[in-house]
């Protein structure tokens, strides 16, 4: 009786997916803000101590991208290996370069970055605890029942939002801020990097998408240097960042019941704001009865739309 009412249950789940999937509401192109939201004040800041402004950063990748047409093909390529509309990765990258960083002149210069770091020695840890060892403690123990990076390491960093993040366990302290920030940084907090500005952490989940799609060996947190290898070289990071691209439209569609597939001004929005499972579920919860409250850009994702017609003249 219990074997046949968990078959039951578990077919409920299988199709009430099918059923998410098959009702998924497109969302058409453009923005749902007549006006750009707000630019945070933390992108300003980087923007006015580099002596840029966004204007200047926006042309700048704009520029890089209309001369590199091996780039533009290469993203063609990387987005049809994963199914996706490569408008959805100039969106990304022309984000990245306007409120997070400033583009390099020249394709070769992310090569020659990427390669300053090759034979770096350093580690994922914090405070002598390394990643290896901190995953091992007794409140992790419920992640080993997954076995893909993703699901694996989405369940590490729910573990540490709700069992270490601000508190203290053991008789140590723990950073009230994220789990990519703390453990994943050796270099700075908050930092990202390569022509996709990808976090170790979510490269780290994203492993084995990337390594059954384009081939590139998995992605091991005890090898820091690997990590960054993957999300400097501008190769491997594009898959990357179309991985990134993929799992948030698969998100939306399955968990919120959304298609935002032809938005290109959202995906770029989950692509800067991360964290794509649960701002679905998040969707999903204020859709429960009544008025359709479709999703929505933010300042990010705002300038992609605004700007479509002519980030798809790259292409």
């Amino acid at each position: 009786m219990r074997r046949f009412a968990v078959i039951l249950l578990l077919s409920f789940a299988c199709f009430s997916s099918v059923a998410a999937v098959a009702q998924a509401k497109m969302v058409p192109e453009g923005n749902r803000n007549a006006e750009q939201p707000p630019i945070p004040g933390g992108s300003k800041q980087r923007t006015k101590e580099t002596k840029t402004t966004f204007d200047l950063k926006y042309d700048k990748i704009i520029d890089l991208l209309t001369r590199d047409r091996d780039l533009v093909s290469k993203i063609k390529k990387v987005s049809g290996a994963y199914g996706i509309d490569p408008i959805h990765m100039i969106g990304a990258l022309v984000g990245e370069h306007t409120y997070n960083v400033d583009a390099y002149d020249t394709l070769q210069s992310y090569y020659v970055k990427a390669a300053s770091y090759a034979g770096n020695s350093f580690r994922f840890a914090y405070e002598g605890e390394t990643i290896d060892q901190f995953v091992s403690r007794p409140e992790f123990a419920q992640c080993s029942a997954f076995k893909d990076s993703d699901r694996l390491w989405t369940c590490r960093n729910d573990v540490w939002q709700d069992k270490f993040q601000g508190k203290t366990v053991g008789g140590k302290r723990f950073p009230n801020n994220r789990f990519s920030a703390v453990f994943f940084q050796p270099f700075y907090a908050g930092q990202t990097f390569g022509l996709g500005q990808i976090n170790p952490l979510t490269a780290l989940m994203l492993t084995d998408m990337v390594h059954r799609v384009s081939g590139y060996p998995k992605l091991n947190e005890n090898d820091a240097a690997g990590v960054y290898k993957a999300i400097m070289d501008p190769d491997i990071s594009l898959a990357y960042m179309a991985a990134i691209i993929r799992k948030s439209i698969d998100d939306y569609k399955n968990i919120a019941g959304f298609d935002i597939s032809d938005n290109p001004g959202l995906t770029a929005t989950l692509y800067n704001l991360g964290d794509s499972v649960a701002r679905a579920k998040a969707l999903a919860r204020r859709n429960v009865g009544g008025a359709t409250v479709w999703p929505e850009e933010n300042y990010y994702g705002w300038l992609i739309n605004d700007r479509l017609k002519q980030l798809k003249g790259l292409l």
